[in-house]
């Protein structure tokens, strides 16, 4: 058995911004990402919103408040936006005090900010304002941050150290690590791509090795949330996926790009549940969902992550907010999903006999 994190441990870590760049994907992204995205320093901002009335109605509504962005650091700007809830079940006070956002700029951010060629943000919060929860969602940071490692299609996230202000009073509400996911959009016009509306389709419908790729990322985090081919509750295709294609129109070769990871095993959020029909007690439980049409890809991407196994340990390495504890979980975790497919036969055995058909 291969002591993947005792390997790990052999890696500077200044290595790890080159090794996450050899992505396992076929290949590299065709243009640069905008400029919030285009490296992983830790920005500070102060966000300025009626964050009372906000939080308080977030359950029952998504109404847009006017807000300001002060960016501070060597290069600081102040702009204005609307700010709103937004999400379904982290919007259950029950389960978050503070609901995840969405940032909406009222004008076109100039050449110079940082913010040039953003419209609209989701802004990934704190949930509840304990250090443990501070974990949970560097983790879900972490596994976006994996899936970059693995390929181009994936959306990329930018870490901020926020402020959040009462409008009205100028208190500080909470200070608190966030971050920010690409849009989709985005992340499709980097690879030359279009990102596709549609209703379900049918999984002969998805790139083979896209597929395989995809399934392989989501049992490495333990995620059980998805799905690739259709929505919840009749909504259009997918569940906490998106899709690319060559073309807005595209039918065929459709790319799965994944998003929305607390309720993975790597995250392992305390109000996350297995679906119920899988019998699974913990999140923590790999389950492959891969479908059998694509075992033969999948045996292919399984080699190359194989291949590319330190970038992924870089990756953890990578994000400065984990705790010791939080590192070493993550560190174990992956473990053991490289020792799952450390040969062609333990892959066989471990996943692809539980395949879907």
């Amino acid at each position: 058995m291969i002591q993947y994190s005792a390997l790990r441990f052999q890696t500077l870590c200044f290595l790890a911004g080159l090794m996450i760049a050899m992505t396992v994907g076929a290949i590299a992204s065709a243009k640069e990402p905008k400029p919030l995205f285009r490296d992983d320093s830790v920005l500070k901002l102060r966000i300025e919103a009626p964050f009372k009335e906000l939080t308080r109605k977030a359950a029952r509504s998504t109404d847009p408040y006017p807000a300001t962005l002060i960016l501070e650091g060597a290069a600081p700007e102040q702009l204005s936006f609307t700010l709103s809830a937004r999400g379904k079940s982290r919007r259950n006070r029950n389960l978050c005090t503070f609901p995840p956002l969405r940032v909406s700029f009222d004008e076109k951010p100039g050449e110079a900010s940082i913010f040039d060629g953003q419209k609209r943000l989701k802004l990934v919060t704190h949930c509840r304002g304990s250090n443990s929860y501070q974990q949970y969602y560097m983790l879900e940071y972490t596994a976006y941050k994996l899936s970059n490692a693995l390929t181009p299609y994936s959306l990329k996230a930018r870490m901020a150290e926020i402020d959040y202000v009462e409008a009205d009073t100028g208190k500080v509400v909470a200070s608190k690590f966030g971050f920010f996911i690409e849009d989709t959009d985005d992340a499709a016009k980097r690879n030359e791509m279009k990102e596709i509306d549609t209703p379900d389709i049918d999984v002969a419908q998805i790139a083979p090795s896209a597929a395989a790729r995809y399934a392989l990322f989501q049992y490495m985090i333990g995620n059980l949330d998805w799905s690739m081919h259709n929505g919840p509750d009749g909504n259009d295709c997918c569940h906490n996926t998106k899709l690319v294609g060559a073309t807005a129109g595209a039918q065929n070769d459709l790319i799965p790009i994944a998003y929305d990871f607390d309720y993975s095993g790597l995250v392992d959020a305390p109000y996350a549940v297995a679906p119920e029909e899988l019998r699974i007690s913990s999140v923590r439980t790999r389950r492959y969902r891969g479908f059998c049409a694509h075992n033969e890809e999948a045996r292919a991407q399984g080699a190359l992550i194989r291949e590319n196994y330190q970038a992924f340990y870089d990756a953890v390495n990578g994000v400065p907010t984990l705790s010791d504890r939080s590192r070493r979980s993550t560190t174990k975790y992956l473990d053991r999903f490289f020792e799952d497919i450390e040969s062609d036969e333990q892959l066989e055995k471990r996943l692809l006999a539980a395949c879907r058909d």
